[in-house]
């Protein structure tokens, strides 16, 4: 089935003994059991008094005057992801290790493959997830899940100042040497940006040259990165964007690795770096 998009106004005192689930599988023509998949996966919306939130309940209680709708892609629906890791819990937030293909944020059709989803159905009891930062979809590494409103405007704050230090670990393609300790100025959509890069490691491998980076970042421009190695000569291997990848290939080469920052909760320094059995290697 191509994409489908179910929407129902209950205007109808009949309409309220029904689930939301076999309204919607008569509307669309669906089994009651595609339906209720697309609510676990966030694909359903109810909209009360002008508020939209995602449904998930298939027997959730209707009122006159509610609208739903349902945004049904099996394509989306069948996506699947790697887990993400739980690496250290601190209460008003935690720390998380993203895969690349996980999303930073759902969108209409869906919410299954992102991270903050299944932050929230990692715990028990039930915690709030809530992004004070992203990633690329094709990147990987170090996110910060804040665990209620008041805890995401702290760390947002801290990231929007610039009072986090980000460090990233790439993959790129070519011998690197030359970038040690190089500051890299390009402005990236037509906004500042600075990138701090050193080579760590150059190798070989049957004719086929690749090098480890190290890159610190002084702003967080989208793509900054990828664009700035793309810039340089040093495309990350995987990169399809700004590099010379292409679809099928590796993955992207870029992984979030350090984050540090002073605590906006017990005002200590927070320092969280990758595991050695996640942190990017030549092979």
């Amino acid at each position: 089935m191509s994409a489908l998009k179910i929407q129902l106004n209950i205007s109808e005192s009949e309409q309220l003994q029904s689930k939301p689930a076999v309204l919607l599988a008569e509307e669309a023509g669906l089994t009651v059991a595609a339906v209720k998949r697309a609510m676990k996966c966030g694909a359903v919306w109810l909209t009360r008094r002008g508020a939209h939130k995602r449904v998930r309940r298939a027997d959730a209680k209707l009122k006159l005057g509610d609208e739903l709708a349902m945004y049904y892609n099996e394509q989306v629906l069948n996506q699947q992801v790697e887990p993400c890791q739980l690496l250290h819990d601190e209460g008003d937030f935690s720390l998380w290790y993203k895969p690349a293909g996980v999303l930073s944020q759902g969108s209409l059709w869906g919410d299954h493959t992102t991270i903050n989803r299944f932050v929230e159905a990692y715990f028990t009891p039930l915690r709030p997830a809530f992004i004070v930062s992203r990633l690329d979809k094709s990147a990987s590494g170090l996110m910060i899940i804040a665990h209620g409103k008041s805890s995401a405007a702290k760390l947002s704050s801290l990231f929007e100042s610039r009072k986090i230090e980000k460090q990233y670990c790439a993959i790129v393609e070519g011998d690197a040497g030359v970038l040690n300790n190089v500051r890299i100025e390009l402005p990236v959509d037509e906004k500042n940006a600075c990138s701090i890069v050193n080579c760590e490691q150059v190798s070989c491998v049957d004719g086929v040259t690749n090098s480890l980076l190290n890159v610190r970042i002084e702003t967080g421009r989208k793509h900054q990165i990828r664009k700035h190695l793309s810039s340089s000569g040093f495309p990350i291997r995987g990169d399809r964007l700004y590099g010379n990848a292409v679809e099928g290939e590796v993955d992207l080469q870029l992984r979030c690795c350090y984050l540090s920052f002073i605590s906006p909760f017990t005002h200590q320094l927070c320092s969280f770096e990758l595991p050695a059995d996640l942190r990017m290697k030549l092979v």
